[in-house]
């Protein structure tokens, strides 16, 4: 894959956990802040959505409203990208964070022309709060963004080093794909993003790309457009 001008780059909450799978472990971020600022120092446009799922997950919240608990998720997406974007400051990064809604004095709402002159003046810029509507998971807050900045491509640090014909955990025979179209993976039924997601992917002829989070350098790489796992096609 070529080198890309501007990515979308979605993260998992828990990742950024580390051994701990809850909360926040600073060497975890750290190292990914190392990894962002050597594509963001090539001048590479860097825009990043981070899961909540290291403090809460909307559809695992049972106990309480669906609603209620999937805005709980949202505002988990909120501690995460103002923690990160803070951990990227300290590395040398100047960043913005934007929300699909507005907290006053500490996060203004999304707006592409705001967003615009962040990019422009170097930021790395966090999107938070998904689509700030229930019931949409950040992997579609993540499509939209990317679809609404006119990304070149969404990158997906994941647990597993690609997309797999069946799950590798449980099925020996799973075949990891080089390469795979957008709708083959909603036909087939592949998680790689959600159903929604992949459809806005889609339509908008957007790419993707699924790499391993847990090899150093791997995050790197993909922002410099060499990606060690499966390239998604817009087809």
């Amino acid at each position: 894959m070529d080198k890309k001008r501007r990515v979308m780059l979605k993260l998992s909450g828990e990742a950024l956990a580390g051994d701990k799978h809850t909360g926040f472990d600073l060497a975890t971020v750290q190292a990914v802040a190392g990894e962002v600022k050597e594509a963001w120092d090539k001048g590479v446009e860097i825009a990043i959505v981070i899961g909540g799922g290291n403090f809460w997950r909307g559809r695992t919240g049972n106990e309480i409203d669906r609603v209620k608990s999937d805005q709980i998720g949202m505002l988990a997406t909120v501690m995460n990208a103002l923690y990160v974007s803070e951990v990227f400051r300290s590395a040398g990064m100047k960043t913005a964070v934007f929300g699909a809604f507005e907290i006053p004095g500490m996060m203004p709402v999304f707006d592409k022309d705001e967003v615009e002159k962040a990019f422009a003046d170097r930021c790395v810029v966090f999107f938070a709060g998904g689509t700030g509507h229930p019931y949409f998971s950040t992997d579609t807050g993540t499509a939209l963004r990317a679809v609404e900045i006119e990304a070149d491509v969404i990158l997906l640090a994941k647990a597993v080093d690609g997309v797999y014909s069946a799950d590798p955990k449980t099925d020996p025979d799973a075949k990891r794909y080089d390469s795979i179209s957008i709708s083959e993976v909603v036909a087939k039924g592949l998680k790689v993003i959600d159903l929604t997601a992949s459809v806005l992917c889609m339509e908008n002829r957007l790419p993707l790309a699924v790499f391993s989070l847990n090899r150093p350098g791997n995050i790197a790489d993909a922002l410099n457009g060499h990606i060690d796992g499966t390239i998604v096609t817009a087809e």
